[in-house]
């Protein structure tokens, strides 16, 4: 332990911690310990610092020190040990005092919110009050310092609190000293007496006391008893102790008290105001010369006994004239700060103790004088339980100190307690908010919604400190009121509707739905039904509205496949074949991004011909009558075989054909972004043959169910057959019969007849062929017709059939959705999905190919693709491929579009059909 120098002042904790070497004559003597606290003002000396310098008689606290001295604004305790006069000083500093409130404000944040900085300042005065009570409990006296002359009534409040707390914390103080070597009383009061309040004023500047005032009748001859000081000190007396009596501070038994006032000596002191008039000031010096050169026989007295003597005494003496006024020689004088202290701590040393019960049958209090050593046994078993915790076996203790801090709180923060009570009136009123016109399930927007308005009804009515840790009440309140129960299933079909059920499980394979178990377990349904065909489009049934791809794409269609067209001729497309028990999807798709994702497809899309020589304006495989703004039903095969594209031929094998992958297979749908070679478990895409080409007539359209009249019908789609000699044709290429290409801008055809006939026969001519095409769209009703334009749609009302060329729909993008041109009476439009694609392709040496792609929704929405990309459709068949009624990625489903949303967005890429003549078989 160090030694610490006593000359000075020096930190409570460190007095505690050190050795002190005590002299011989004083180390059995008693100890008196005096502490001091209180408030004071932005004058320049503090009061506190100066009475410690008044009372020693020595210059130990320094009255001029910056505020910007590098401490701190935490409580803290300072102690000034006088061996000779066996007295020990405690000064209690904190934010109450002028330096340290200062620095509190240079610590705290610009930016700081009003709660935090009342938590911050709350966190300070706690800390003060764990101070004060660790004062009344090593002290014998106390000094209560004000800086005016009007008793502060908040101190009433503040004692009761102290009273409330120590009661508390009386059987954690008794574990902590329960060792020391002090007396019984000690051990169970926790302190060596009830100590003893005093209280000292400072008169306001503005106050002014005259010394020659006249009063009794105005006669100014009268002598009178008491100063104007004296009698305003016993003012404040009476006033105080109603005050303390009124509100039961003060009682009759001074033991049960949280300290006690004297009954028959004076208790309040006032000092009076500096002498703004400096020439004033100097007569008052020359005056009080004078007297003390006039009295110079009197006999000086001296001791701890002096002030009662000077109470008879008119002479004034040196130690009271900075703190003391001469009064009339008529008068009686007032005493010293110093003599005033001396009077109560001569009874502590002199073992006398404080009688401080009144009533008819007064108790005496327990008292005890300890030696220094003794003290500080105790006083530092108190500082790590009250103050600073720094023993493992005192922590517990100290712990449940700190949450008995509640019962100052409640009295003491009057701000925080308002708030309280005006945030929990607020609160019924918020929920009532919340939960207004909410049905029994509903969803998260919902939930948002409601406690938006429940916030908006709080903060009209909540206040204060509390106002966010109430918000936050509120926000738990509802969320727990919501998930009870109440919480709608969040999971959106893949036509953006919601589920109907509360919060549910889904069952696992093999497992029943359970509505009794919490959560319930149950399948989606959002309670939406529409009407849909199969495959080939011959039979129509309701189906559920779809949350997964898989019953959406395929299993609705597979269970129709039994009932229709099961036995129907296809070209099955690739999907993914297990070498495992169990195969896992593939995890690297959810690293691409949408933008990535649609960017490699545009990549690949410019590779290959088959996916963008159709979609790309100015492409060189386009047709020669479209490129030049000709009109024509005539058209011959797309492309023209020149280099560009032979080189991308050869390179296509190397990109897609490749063995895909047997273990990882593709969690979604194929589209643009996917990473080559993974195949999903199942295809959402399907192509069936109807039969042959002749099972189409011109003039009777599809016979299927549900197409609106005259709307069934397919559109013509004429190709020339380059098969007739060079002088026919009027053409100077060389006619081998191994490739086709379009006529001649303006130029007519030899030998055709404008009449469409039906297809009975393979072609009408040896230099014509023609192909049916038709975009079937189908809304949730099941009414279904063909498209001849992006905005149009087929109206065939005499037996020719459709009169429109089908080369309007090929070459321009097709919409994914359009009105339905039966609306019904419902308000909410309905829109008609592209379904299928009829294709009749003719016997002829021809051979047209099949690449669907597909994007459903605005950029960067990736593109959608069967999983094989170029389909070649064989000679006379009647083709239907039927398009996936939901797109959806590994990311989730792309959505249909809204009602104000433009359907351009939502599109079939053009170039879904190419056309070019096969070569004939060798003779």
């Amino acid at each position: 332990m160090k030694e610490v120098n006593m000359a000075l002042p020096v930190s409570v904790g460190d007095l505690l911690r050190s050795d002190l070497l005590e002299d011989a004559a004083y180390r059995d003597d008693g100890l008196c310990v005096v502490g001091i606290f209180g408030k004071s003002n932005m004058q320049p000396a503090p009061l506190k610092e100066s009475l410690i310098n008044t009372l020693a008689d020595k210059h130990i606290f320094s009255l001029f020190g910056e505020p910007e001295d590098g401490g701190t604004a935490e409580s803290h305790i300072q102690a000034f040990y006088s061996q000779e006069n066996r007295v020990l000083y405690l000064l209690l500093s904190s934010v109450c005092n002028s330096r340290q409130l200062l620095r509190a404000c240079q610590s705290l944040s610009a930016g700081i919110g009003h709660s935090e900085a009342h938590d911050f300042w709350k966190g300070l005065d706690r800390q003060h009050w764990l101070h004060l009570l660790y004062m009344f409990s090593v002290c014998h006296v106390l000094l209560l310092v004000h800086p005016n002359q009007t008793f502060d009534v908040t101190y009433d409040r503040l004692f009761r609190a102290l009273d409330a707390l120590r009661q508390k914390v009386l059987p954690l103080i008794r574990a902590a000293i329960k060792d020391c070597p002090v007396s019984k009383e000690w051990k169970v009061n926790c302190r060596p007496c009830p100590p003893r309040l005093l209280f000292v004023f400072q008169i306001n500047g503005t106050l002014k006391i005259s010394t020659n005032t006249s009063e009794s009748g105005g006669n100014p001859d009268k002598p009178k008893k008491h100063s104007p000081r004296r009698r305003l000190q016993h003012a404040l007396e009476d006033q105080i102790y109603r005050i303390f009596r009124k509100s039961r501070v003060l009682t009759n038994q001074s033991s049960n008290c949280l300290f006690t006032v004297p009954a028959n000596q004076a208790f309040v002191y006032v000092i009076p105001a500096v002498d703004e008039d400096p020439v004033g000031a100097l007569l008052g010096l020359l005056r009080s010369n004078c007297v003390l050169c006039d009295q110079e026989s009197t006999t000086a007295v001296s001791g701890p006994r002096r002030y009662q003597q000077m109470r008879r005494s008119a002479r004034q003496s040196s130690c009271n004239r900075d703190s003391g006024s001469l009064s009339m020689s008529s008068q009686l004088v007032d005493c010293s700060l110093k003599e005033f202290l001396w009077q109560h701590v001569e009874l502590v040393l002199t073992k006398k103790g404080f009688d401080d019960s009144v009533g008819r049958n007064p108790q005496p209090s327990h008292f005890e004088l300890p030696t220094y050593s003794k003290w500080v046994q105790v006083a530092s078993r108190l500082h790590q339980v009250l103050i600073k915790n720094t023993e493992e076996e005192l922590a517990e203790l100290a712990t449940k100190v700190q949450s008995q801090l509640k019962v100052l709180e409640g009295s003491l923060d009057a701000d925080t307690k308002f708030s309280e009570n005006r945030c929990q009136k607020a609160l019924p009123l918020a929920h009532s908010a919340y939960q207004s016109n909410l049905p029994h399930n509903y969803t998260t927007t919902v939930h948002k919604n409601q406690l938006a308005q429940g916030l908006r009804v709080y903060s009209q009515h909540a206040r204060g400190v509390a106002f966010q840790r109430y918000a936050l009440q509120l926000h738990e309140d509802c969320y727990k009121f919501w998930s009870n129960g109440h919480q709608l299933c969040e999971e959106r079909s893949l036509t953006d509707q919601h589920c109907v059920h509360k919060f549910h499980l889904l069952p696992q394979p093999g497992e029943k739905p359970d509505m009794d178990r919490n959560p319930p377990i149950l399948n989606h349904n959002s309670r939406g039904r529409s009407t849909s065909s199969c495959n080939c489009g011959r039979k129509q049934a309701p189906r559920e509205d779809p949350f997964d791809i898989q019953a959406a794409n395929y299993d609705f269609y597979q269970m129709l496949e039994e009932k229709c067209c099961g036995k129907l001729e296809r070209i099955a497309f690739p999907v993914f074949q297990p070498s495992t028990p169990d195969p896992a999807p593939a995890c690297n798709q959810a690293q691409r991004l949408p933008c990535e994702a649609s960017g490699s497809g545009e990549a690949e899309r410019l590779k290959e011909p088959s996916t963008a020589q159709s979609h790309t304006p100015g492409d060189p495989s386009l047709s020669l009558a479209l490129s030049l703004g000709q009109s024509t039903d005539s058209l011959g095969p797309y492309g023209d075989g020149d280099g560009t594209e032979t080189q991308v031929q050869q390179k296509r094998p190397s990109l897609v054909d490749r063995q895909p992958s047997t273990v990882e297979y593709l969690p979604g749908m194929m589209h643009s972004g996917c990473p080559k070679g993974l195949l999903p478990k199942f295809s959402s895409w399907s192509l069936v043959k109807l039969g042959p080409a002749k099972a189409y007539n011109c003039h009777t359209g599809l016979e299927l169910p549900g197409f609106l009249p005259g709307s069934s019908f397919l559109l013509p789609w004429d190709l020339v057959i380059r098969s007739r000699s060079e002088e026919d044709t009027g053409l100077t290429e060389p006619l081998n019969g191994s490739s086709s290409s379009w006529p001649a801008p303006n130029k007519a055809l030899v030998g055709k007849r404008g009449s469409t006939g039906g297809l009975g026969r393979s072609r009408r001519r040896d230099d014509v062929a023609r192909v049916f095409v038709g975009f079937e769209y189908e809304d949730s009703r099941g009414r279904r017709f063909i498209s001849s334009g992006p905005d149009k749609i087929v109206k065939a009302l005499g037996p020719g059939g459709a009169k429109d060329p089908a080369t309007r729909v090929l070459n321009t993008d097709m919409p994914l959705y359009i009105p339905s041109p039966s609306q019904g009476r419902s308000l909410k439009p309905h829109f008609a999905q592209l379904a299928r694609l009829f294709i009749v392709v003719p016997d002829a040496p021809l051979e047209v190919t099949l690449s669907p792609q597909v994007q459903p929704g605005p950029p960067p929405c990736p593109v959608f693709h069967p999983e094989q990309t170029d389909i070649v459709l064989p000679p006379d068949g009647l083709w239907v491929l039927r398009f996936p009624y939901s797109y959806a990625t590994d990311r989730g489903p792309c959505y249909p579009p809204k009602e104000n949303q433009p359907f351009n967005n939502y599109k079939v890429l053009r170039g879904i059909l190419r056309a070019t003549t096969a070569n004939p078989p060798q003779q």
